[in-house]
């Protein structure tokens, strides 16, 4: 009986969603006050961006060397080099500048299979902040406190793929009074510091945009998931993986004829997003995950499991009206928690992630359009101008402990 009910409304969702479909003029939505504006804002003309020139070593090599990285999620940091090179924020002088930015492409160091090591990233740092800070004397008179570095690995500048580690190594000492642009955002947590800007991972944009189907297409699976339940190469007896969350969504939910879940990553995955009603985005190894921007785009209700986590770009998209949060200790009971929302909620979240300036904020694409991740990153940035007076040191003065930090971490990269 209860299976019935649920195949019920997942029918009128989905009539509701045809009729809204049809009607072009009613499919989007814009969103309402303060949120909305921040979201449209114009970066230029209200700050002004210096960008370090570094050896090759640092940046152009690496990717010569592996072009793999320009593809992987990590691969903000090269496209936020490209676009800062030709964008009219950019300066050459240096001493008009309100932000100094240093080109390092930290995560481009893949394993065989393409997953980024980051135990070189930390010495790699500190090289280049050791060079700019000898070369350049801005560096010196603020110790970092208005320069910027874009630190897409799993828990940012904290340089671990593993929670347990990363806390431990905590964030490199050096860049303590830098501003951190990373996609690792988790309230109360050691690797996010106060005042760092949360970013989308990188997706493909070429490739998303090839797999669109038509806007009519009825959204008639329920609930879609694709990717692990357990990690039993680094995980085991799996608890730890995911706090357990993604286990729980296997263990309840997969003979559950409204969740389309498993382990396989078909070719119709982009296609299958755009099917469906909600998105599962639950944490992994870190809170974040690219289904998040795949769910944005694709006009999915992301379903997003992870406490405490800080979505990117918080502060202009309105993650609440947009998504659904369900607690980690919550997801043996989804299928209530889904099933009891109404449908003209579904209807509005869904005019709301139609608005392609919802889109534009979640992604990286070549060439750059207004409104898209780099400006909202631009946008998070003269957000925190000007500078307060106290960033600037004293003559002689110095906050930072150049040989802080775990052994490994002083030796020369």
């Amino acid at each position: 009986m209860r299976i019935c009910i649920w195949v019920f409304l997942v029918l009128i969702v989905c009539g509701l969603v045809c009729g809204i479909n049809a009607d072009q003029t009613a499919r989007t939505e814009r969103i309402s006050g303060s949120a909305g504006d921040v979201l449209d804002d114009d970066p230029t003309g209200r700050l002004k961006v210096y960008v370090y020139e570094l050896p090759s070593k640092y940046n152009k090599k690496l990717l010569q060397k592996d072009p793999r990285c320009l593809n992987h999620m990590f691969a903000a940091e090269i496209y936020m080099h490209r676009f800062l090179l030709s964008s009219p924020v950019r300066t050459l002088n240096p001493e008009e500048a309100d932000w100094f930015y240093t080109p390092i492409y930290i995560t481009c160091d893949l394993t065989p299979t393409g997953l980024p090591l980051p135990f070189k990233s930390p010495r790699m740092m500190r090289s280049a902040i050791q060079l700019i800070s000898s070369k350049w004397p801005y560096w010196n008179r603020t110790e970092g406190a208005d320069h910027f570095f874009v630190v897409p690995h799993d828990f940012g500048a904290c340089f671990h793929y593993q929670e347990e580690k990363a806390i431990e190594r905590g964030i490199l000492p050096l860049l303590q009074r830098a501003t951190l642009v990373q996609t690792f955002g988790q309230r109360n947590h050691v690797c996010l510091n106060e005042g760092s800007i949360t970013i989308p991972p990188y997706a493909p944009p070429q490739k998303m945009q090839a797999h669109l189907i038509p806007l009519e297409t009825p959204r008639s699976i329920f609930v879609y998931f694709r990717g692990l339940f357990y990690d039993v190469n680094n995980d085991p007896e799996g608890g730890y993986y995911a706090r357990g969350a993604r286990a729980a969504v296997w263990e309840n939910f997969k003979d559950n004829a409204l969740f389309d879940i498993s382990t396989d990553h078909p070719t119709t995955y982009y296609e299958d997003m755009q099917r469906a009603i909600f998105c599962l985005c639950p944490l992994g190894w870190a809170p974040w995950s690219p289904r998040l921007v795949e769910a944005v785009v694709f006009g999915c209700i992301p379903i997003i499991i992870a406490d405490d986590i800080v979505l990117p770009f918080a502060d202009a998209i309105p993650w609440e009206e947009i998504g659904v949060f369900v607690a980690e200790e919550d997801v043996p009971n989804l299928d209530t928690i889904l099933t009891s929302i109404p449908p003209e909620v579904i209807l509005r979240k869904q005019r709301l992630l139609a608005n392609p300036s919802m889109k534009s904020a979640m992604m990286f694409p070549q060439p750059t359009q207004p409104g898209d991740a780099f400006h909202q990153i631009l946008n998070g940035l003269a957000r925190k101008l000007p500078h307060k007076k106290n960033i600037y040191l004293k003559s002689g003065e110095k906050l930072l402990n150049w040989t802080a930090g775990p052994v490994g971490d002083l030796k020369p990269w």
